[in-house]
């Protein structure tokens, strides 16, 4: 299967409600205690929707992400109903990615049977660990027998599946992920998301590290995790084909490959961001956070966009090389000169090569090598001068 490599247009919408927050996440989540209207958003995510189309104009849709939160508590019917507004609005081709996050303790054979029917052919579980103990430091509501039948139930009923992991954590040793990840890789279907645990600002683990209630990992240490990473997906078939994303060829993650690709998408839902073209400028926008506020923002002027900004040229370009470089097949010096008007500074350039940390891809590319993807922040730092 060769894989599309043309930018895309992509629809991303954010369910925001989680049965519980999870310590280390600083996403836009929100826990509620009574029943959560879903008749009432469906509604207001089918008018943001009509206000994006009247922005972006009739386009083809390559991908649709259903992200969150946690997608997988809302209803069949509630999903299906979503997706046939974005094919009312956008041109949906038949066959083309349909993902939707899920919880494993949010898991019912019905509910994911509901969910297949409504359109979605690829799920993507957060499993985050193989161990019930670390599933209970990560503040997880599933165990890991839980876990493992998300997986196989997901297997049955769609096309394609990929789950989450959080290596990294405190006290892990590089055997111990060893064994989990040979374990998950045995369950995995075409793709993996393997994540360095990074402690965010916001987030319960902020305020419990700064009072030194657990250690990380020395950074040396996490850089050998990640080495270790690399080396046995790619032994074991699962090669990186961006910074923390591993699968088998052709089954990358179409969504997110119009991320790194520099693709156009539109955000809908409370804290959604979009970036797309519009009167030839590129267009960021970004909406309400908080779920209600944003319901109502939607019901009074038909969308829930707060804030957003038209780029320059140079901040496309910025932007272009942050998400490039964070894949395997690196960037398209050609489009970057033509997005920013100018060529990579040769100095730059040339000292990176030689450290070993960039490596030229053909006659037009460049792409970040293993030791420059462990430093890329500093990398896309030096190249964007």
């Amino acid at each position: 299967m060769t894989l599309d490599r043309s930018p895309g247009f992509g629809v991303y919408l954010h369910w925001p409600f989680c049965a519980a927050k999870c310590p280390y996440c600083d996403f836009n989540s929100h826990v509620r205690h009574q029943k959560v209207d879903q008749q009432r958003f469906v509604r207001a995510f089918a008018a943001e929707m009509a206000s994006m189309r009247a922005r972006t104009g009739p386009r083809e849709v390559t991908s649709i992400f259903i992200g969150g939160g946690t997608p997988s508590l809302m209803e069949p019917a509630t999903v299906d109903a979503i997706l046939e507004e974005v094919a009312r609005n956008w041109t949906v081709p038949a066959g083309i990615e349909v993902t939707l996050e899920a919880n494993p303790s949010s898991v019912e054979a019905e509910r994911f049977r509901g969910y297949r029917a409504a359109g979605v052919n690829r799920v993507s579980l957060g499993v985050q660990a193989l161990n019930d103990a670390d599933l209970r430091f990560l503040g997880r509501l599933h165990n890991v027998s839980e876990a493992l039948h998300a997986i196989r139930l997901a297997r049955d009923i769609f096309p394609r599946l990929s789950f989450d992991l959080i290596y990294a954590r405190p006290g892990q040793t590089p055997e111990a992920w060893e064994a989990e990840l040979n374990e998950a890789i045995g369950h995995a279907a075409d793709h993996l998301s393997l994540y360095q645990l990074t402690i965010e600002e916001g987030t319960a683990f902020h305020k419990l590290y700064a009072a030194r209630k657990f250690e990380m990992p020395v950074p040396d240490l996490a850089a050998d995790l990640y080495q270790l990473t690399q080396e046995v997906t790619a032994a074991r078939g699962l090669p990186a084909y961006e910074v923390s994303n591993h699968a088998r060829p052709g089954a990358e993650s179409r969504h997110n490959l119009v991320y790194w690709r520099y693709g156009e998408y539109v955000g809908i839902g409370p804290g959604a961001h979009g970036r797309f073209v519009e009167d030839g400028t590129r267009t960021v926008t970004i909406a309400e956070r908080h779920p209600e506020t944003w319901a109502e923002l939607v019901e009074r002027q038909g969308h829930g966009i707060v804030d957003g900004e038209r780029l320059t040229r140079e901040e496309e370009a910025d932007e272009f090389l942050m998400m490039g470089l964070r894949l395997v097949e690196g960037i398209d010096l050609a489009r970057f000169e033509t997005l920013s008007g100018r060529t990579l500074p040769r100095r730059q350039l040339s000292i990176l090569q030689e450290e070993g940390l960039v490596a030229p891809v053909g006659n037009s590319g460049l792409r970040a090598t293993p030791s420059g993807m462990i430093v890329l922040n500093s990398l896309v730092a030096e190249l964007a001068r």
